[in-house]
């Protein structure tokens, strides 16, 4: 479903321009603003919305689609039960977090970390179920990512 989420993300950022967005920011966090100035995720949501650019919009259009493509097939890939998309998985997801960590280094973007926990929980679920069906099988791991024409009986 985060998946999902992130895809539906990307399409209405691409509908969303700069102005809309900044306005939209502006409607969601006045109220708040209004009984607490000090609220800290408000006045955060207020700079993000006063920094959103076309550049901006544009990188989290191709962030927020690439990543929910990506985690869409593999949870796909996942649910088909194909051995060979575990590691496939891990390896796409650790690659998002690297380039998060730099993205957040970069602008301190509490999106990028809130990301890349998102995906380090769910690395540790896939980690655990590929090893889970491992133990039901009993088969070496390497012996599982190949297609069946290519197993041995």
């Amino acid at each position: 479903m985060i998946a999902l989420g992130e895809i539906v993300i990307g399409i209405a950022l691409f509908f969303l321009p700069p102005e809309r967005m900044n306005a939209l920011i502006s409607w969601i966090s006045a109220g708040e603003l209004n009984e607490d100035p000090t609220d800290w995720l408000m006045n955060q949501l207020v700079l993000f919305g006063q920094s959103f650019s076309v550049g901006t919009q544009y990188f989290a259009i191709i962030y927020f689609l690439s990543h929910g493509i990506v985690n869409l097939v593999v949870v796909l890939l996942l649910w088909k039960k194909l051995y060979g998309a575990y590691p496939v998985s891990i390896v796409a997801l650790c690659g998002f977090i690297v380039y998060q960590v730099i993205e957040f280094f970069a602008g301190q973007s509490v999106l990028m970390l809130l990301l890349t926990a998102l995906d380090v929980i769910i690395i540790v679920l896939t980690v655990l179920e590929y090893k889970d069906m491992q133990k039901r099988e009993n088969k070496p791991s390497w012996l599982k990512s190949l297609p069946d024409k290519f197993r041995f009986r």
